[in-house]
């Protein structure tokens, strides 16, 4: 089974924390996928992707771009992972597949969403049914704890 990681975020946005993350997986020789909920959202953290400055760049396409399988980030509002990424992000309350091939499972949500809380949990309890190794990660003031 994958690694789970819940990533409660108090201080910023999903959209907000993600390239920290994806800065951390491309840096660590991985391909990530991170679906979105929908065509819109693809498109807004498409263009916020390309605005980012720290980490200095993150090599992504989306949906519709040409030459899918050479981007090391790939983003959708389907489940497509053509890039052969070993590592997912789901935002918006997107559920993992039961027969998923990941090794690694990022999910990001708000903690200021009373209903995305709620999702979450609901998220937790069935990874934790498929047998998955869970993390829990809560945004504090000076950075993440991980809840033991």
């Amino acid at each position: 089974m994958a690694a789970y990681a819940f990533y409660h975020l108090l201080r910023r946005a999903p959209e907000e924390a993600l390239p920290a993350l994806l800065g951390r997986t491309l840096g660590a020789g991985h391909r990530a996928a991170v679906w979105c909920g929908d065509p819109n959202r693809v498109k807004a953290l498409d263009a916020a992707l390309w605005k980012v400055s720290d980490p200095v760049w993150l090599p992504h396409a989306a949906t519709g771009a040409e030459y899918p399988e050479r981007q090391p980030v790939w983003l959708t509002g389907g489940e497509d992972v053509p890039n052969g990424a070993e590592f997912l992000f789901l935002m918006d309350g997107r559920r993992l597949p039961h027969n998923s091939s990941f090794s690694r499972i990022f999910d990001l949500f708000d903690g200021q969403d009373g209903q995305a809380v709620a999702d979450a949990r609901s998220r937790w309890t069935e990874a934790r049914a498929a047998g998955h190794e869970l993390a829990y990660w809560r945004q504090e003031e000076k950075g993440w704890v991980r809840a033991k």
